[in-house]
């Protein structure tokens, strides 16, 4: 029985349209019904259906925002890499059939991937929910200029007749990161955060540029709750960013709640250990690389 398949063309992606077409008559003579999006900057659009697979072709962006949709639906992704990176996005444009077909086998393991829930309280009431597969980003609107961030932990519902709330203090940095394992080789890498096995289920919340050589990144526990309270008197905007793509102004007094989401993103790869394949080619970690590899 022919499979039904979402495939997603980023058009802002150099041959992504012809590849696109060429995956849609190669499975679509196989007996499967594909239908096609096109994600371009101003496209919002969300498809409505019941699918058993979603192709995407674009880079690790376009795999956050494919996820955003995909995930909540148990939907698995086949990311084809157009960008630079591919830490998410693995699979080559000449290897996606190959892969496919060991999907349609029953011969790949999906890699499954925390996501977090994040939730805006302002006043007792409910403003703003998001998910996301990177990280959840706090900062100011303006460049170079420091915020003021209290964070507590709260207990999952299981401790809560024990435990109570975990203050870690008040941050005073450029901004904070709060991260999935697959977030964490983007802004929290960036920001001096560790890397993690993108599988583990865990969060990471790293300060940008704190203004005390003592706060440092932590990772935890991913069924613990991350509540920021934006503190009084700031000088500037503060800003929500999501993934690096969906943004929600903030006000002094507003809370964030950050949490692991009750669904994961499930990722399609050559392999178990194709991530880290990426990272010593991407991050240039072996010395007996060639210019080949460095280019790649």
């Amino acid at each position: 029985m022919g499979k039904k398949i979402a495939l997603f063309v980023n058009n802002l992606k150099e041959n992504a349209p012809e590849l696109a077409q060429n995956i849609k008559d190669e499975l679509s003579k196989r007996g499967n019904q594909v239908d096609t999006f096109t994600i371009e900057e101003e496209s919002k659009a969300v498809p409505s259906g019941k699918w058993d697979i979603a192709i995407c072709l674009g880079g690790d962006g376009t795999v956050l925002y494919i996820a955003r949709i995909m995930a909540p639906l148990g939907v698995p992704i086949l990311p084809v890499n157009f960008g630079t990176m591919g830490f998410i996005a693995e699979v080559e444009k000449d290897n996606w059939l190959d892969v496919y077909l060991k999907w349609e086998r029953g011969e790949v393991t999906l890699s499954r991937r925390c996501m977090l829930d994040i939730l805006v309280e302002r006043g007792c009431k409910t403003i703003n929910k998001n998910i996301c597969l990177n990280d959840a980003v706090i900062s100011y609107t303006e460049i170079a200029k420091l915020i003021m961030l209290d964070v507590h932990l709260e207990p999952d519902s299981k401790e809560k007749l024990q435990d109570t709330n975990t203050i870690l203090g008040s941050y005073r940095c450029d901004g904070l990161v709060v991260a999935t394992p697959t977030g964490s080789t983007a802004y929290s890498l960036a920001a001096g955060g560790p890397i993690l096995d993108p599988e583990m289920e865990a969060l990471i919340l790293n300060p940008i540029c704190p203004f005390a050589l003592s706060s440092r990144p932590l990772v935890l526990q991913a069924r613990q709750t991350i509540v920021i309270t934006v503190a009084d008197k700031q000088r500037s905007g503060v800003l929500l960013t999501i993934d690096g793509q969906n943004t929600f102004p903030l006000e002094c007094g507003d809370k964030i709640y950050v949490k692991q989401a009750p669904f994961s993103a499930q990722l399609i790869f050559n392999g178990r250990y194709a991530y880290y394949s990426a990272l010593r080619k991407k991050l240039f970690w072996s010395p007996s690389l060639t210019e080949g590899d460095r280019n790649a």
